[in-house]
């Protein structure tokens, strides 16, 4: 399925109906969490991912001042995108709480706090940059997010896979039907954006590949980041994983073809 312009894929997500609601919630087996064994190597793991979805409201405030923000049909796709994401930190939390590994009530202050301090710093300068670039700007976003969002769904399917935790799996299931269709998204309207001049793709493909960084990184530490890179996508079997399922996705789009550096990204943080 493919779309000729942003309104018929936007058209396309508002027609999806939200997964993670009060009734799915409400009827996930929680008393059965500590039933089943959870690793600990996939503790940090959980809360990477947990924290990194509380801080959309952070990357949508950042959005807004961009011209990608101002655009209509991208917003309202991110007004929607900017709720869904913080219920599945919440989820997370959670299970966690249910699992006897975090059950503190400030979670989500307590990583914005943690956030460090040069992302702070560099926000009003990144968003400069995207003015600067006006309407090209939003190829860029685009793909960023479309790259980030694929990530993320898969590096869901990976640590349900690898946990083996059927509450936990059941879970990220629900999670990530919602970022598959974020995905989806992005990469239509990156398509879109991209095939309107060969200017946008150069832009592109030079920002992603010298500035591109993993989903999260930035507001955590690398270090965190490559942790969970190495803890879903370790070994050559993840690697080939990662690059299958999101590197060639990328390349898909039009004038990227051959770009490998999120691949090459992961392979680094084994």
């Amino acid at each position: 399925m493919l779309f000729e312009h942003e309104r018929d894929a936007l058209a396309w997500y508002e027609q999806q109906e939200p997964v993670c609601t009060p009734s799915f919630i409400a009827s996930i087996p929680w008393a059965d969490v500590r039933r089943h064994e959870l690793r600990a190597a996939f503790v940090p793991v959980i809360r990477y991912m947990r924290d990194v979805e509380s801080f959309t409201t952070i990357y949508d405030a950042e959005l807004r001042k961009t011209p990608t923000g101002r655009n209509p049909v991208i917003r309202r796709f991110l007004d929607r995108w900017s709720t869904e994401e913080p219920v599945h930190g919440a989820l997370l939390h959670r299970f966690l709480g249910e699992a006897g590994h975090d059950t503190r009530s400030d979670w989500a202050a307590a990583a914005r706090r943690a956030i460090p301090l040069g992302y702070r710093l560099n926000a009003p300068l990144k968003a400069l940059l995207a003015n600067a670039f006006h309407k090209h700007f939003a190829a860029v976003h685009m793909t960023w997010g479309a790259i980030n969002e694929l990530s993320t769904l898969n590096g869901y399917l990976r640590l349900w896979q690898l946990a083996k935790h059927p509450v936990l799996e059941r879970i990220l299931r629900a999670i990530a039907r919602e970022e598959a269709r974020h995905a989806f998204f992005y990469w239509s309207v990156a398509r879109i954006q991209l095939l309107r001049s060969n200017f946008r793709q150069a832009l592109t493909r030079y920002i992603v590949r010298h500035f591109w960084t993993p989903v999260g990184q930035g507001t955590k530490p690398a270090q965190e980041t490559n942790r969970t890179i190495a803890a879903l996508f370790h070994g050559p079997e993840g690697v080939a994983f990662f690059h299958q399922n999101v590197n060639r996705r990328i390349e898909d789009l039009p004038g990227l073809a051959g770009l490998d550096v999120m691949t090459t990204r992961i392979a680094a943080a084994r």
